[in-house]
């Protein structure tokens, strides 16, 4: 059987995207207020240090060279200079946070500038996903996710932060595209070492990746989604008991394992749905329901929608 890969086929399934944002310059004492993100935000500190204060996520976190993060809700956030200036001598007075909309909107070639000097430099931008994402992805993740310099995976992370400097700093033919592309680059790296370091007890689709009972059942479900599975053939892939399985699926991912093949089939619809021209029956049958009433029963029970009303939506 061929391997596969659930956090590619997901996000995937998400139509994952990056999209880079104006570049930020700063110098001296400045503050920079942001709204809510409405998508994962992310930022890299390519030189100097600064802070970043997210409301609701604990104390202010010190970046410095070469280390990035991720906002993962719609929260709103202040970046500003760190206690010291440029130059370490003395502490520089906090100056009130102001709206960062205006600085960004008015900025010159893609970079924006804030303060005074050139000492900090940020490159930025956010990832887009399709509908479901809160609920297979993002819901288990921290509301901030930070990628010291010097971890584990920092170091494939930094490249494709060069990268996307590089390109954006010589435009060479298709840099966007580029730039955007090694963004996703760096969003699998940051989940990587996020299932490394742990999951603090959360559940989700992501978090079952990281536990080894859940992970290989996962895999299956994802690699023959129209398999018609039970729990006994899912515990036996994972080499458990059947109560085993569906108590670590229940602690892990949050769902019973049919549960969650169930959600794998509607996303896996819903893309065939928004990018093909297939008849919903056909769908049905290539994502494993026997008939079109099948489907449309399962999809509007997950969605709210049914299978045909949503693929008008889409198209609307």
């Amino acid at each position: 059987m061929d391997r596969t890969d659930p956090l590619e086929d997901v996000l995937a399934l998400l139509d994952t995207r990056g999209h880079l944002s104006t570049s930020l310059v700063a110098g001296g004492a400045w503050a920079l207020r942001f709204d809510p993100p409405v998508d994962v935000k992310f930022n890299a500190v390519r030189r100097g240090r600064c802070l970043l204060e997210v409301e609701g996520a604990g104390p202010p976190l010190a970046l410095g060279t070469g280390d990035c993060f991720l906002l993962t809700r719609a929260r709103p956030f202040v970046l500003r200079s760190a206690p010291e200036d440029a130059s370490g001598d003395a502490p520089a007075a906090a100056p009130e946070p102001v709206a960062a909309g205006p600085v960004f909107a008015a900025a010159p070639d893609g970079v924006a500038r804030v303060g005074d000097g050139d000492d900090v430099l940020l490159i930025g931008g956010r990832f887009s996903f399709g509908d479901r994402a809160r609920a297979l992805l993002l819901d288990a993740l921290p509301p901030v996710i930070h990628v010291p310099a010097g971890t584990r995976h920092a170091e494939t992370v930094g490249w494709a932060l060069a990268e996307i400097g590089r390109e954006l700093q010589h435009r060479p033919a298709a840099s966007t595209l580029v730039a955007e592309h090694l963004a996703v680059v760096m969003l699998v790296h940051v989940l990587r070492l996020h299932l490394a370091d742990g999951t603090n007890g959360a559940a989700g689709w992501l978090v079952g990746l990281a536990d080894p009972v859940a992970a290989p059942a996962l895999a299956a479900l994802h690699g023959r989604p129209a398999h018609p599975w039970t729990v006994a053939e899912l515990a036996a892939v994972s080499g458990v008991s059947r109560s085993t399985l569906a108590a670590r699926f229940r602690r892990t991912v949050g769902q019973a394992p049919l549960d969650c093949l169930t959600r794998g089939r509607i996303e896996l619809a819903s893309r065939r749905l928004r990018q093909g021209s297939d008849t919903v029956a056909a769908v049905a049958r290539a994502v494993g329901y026997g008939s079109e009433s099948a489907l449309s029963t399962a999809f509007k029970r997950v969605t709210g929608n049914s299978p045909r009303a949503h693929r008008d939506r889409r198209r609307t």
